[in-house]
């Protein structure tokens, strides 16, 4: 099953989510909808260990 990673970037700025997290193997597929997301100078990924990436809300201040 796929996530849904444009439901994920919504939750994500309505505050629904803290942050979720992308593996190695979605990335690419994450990318796609990523870089057509109007907001996602909102969203910051920051890596893990295992090649993870969390994702989550750019803290205005």
């Amino acid at each position: 099953m796929e996530k849904d990673y444009q439901q994920l970037m919504t939750d994500l700025r309505d505050k629904t989510i803290d942050s979720f997290v992308i593996t190695p193997d979605e990335f690419m597929t994450f990318q796609v909808q990523y870089r057509a997301d109007k907001f996602r100078q909102e969203i910051v990924g920051t890596a893990k260990r295992g090649g993870e990436i969390e994702y989550h809300l750019e803290k205005a201040d």
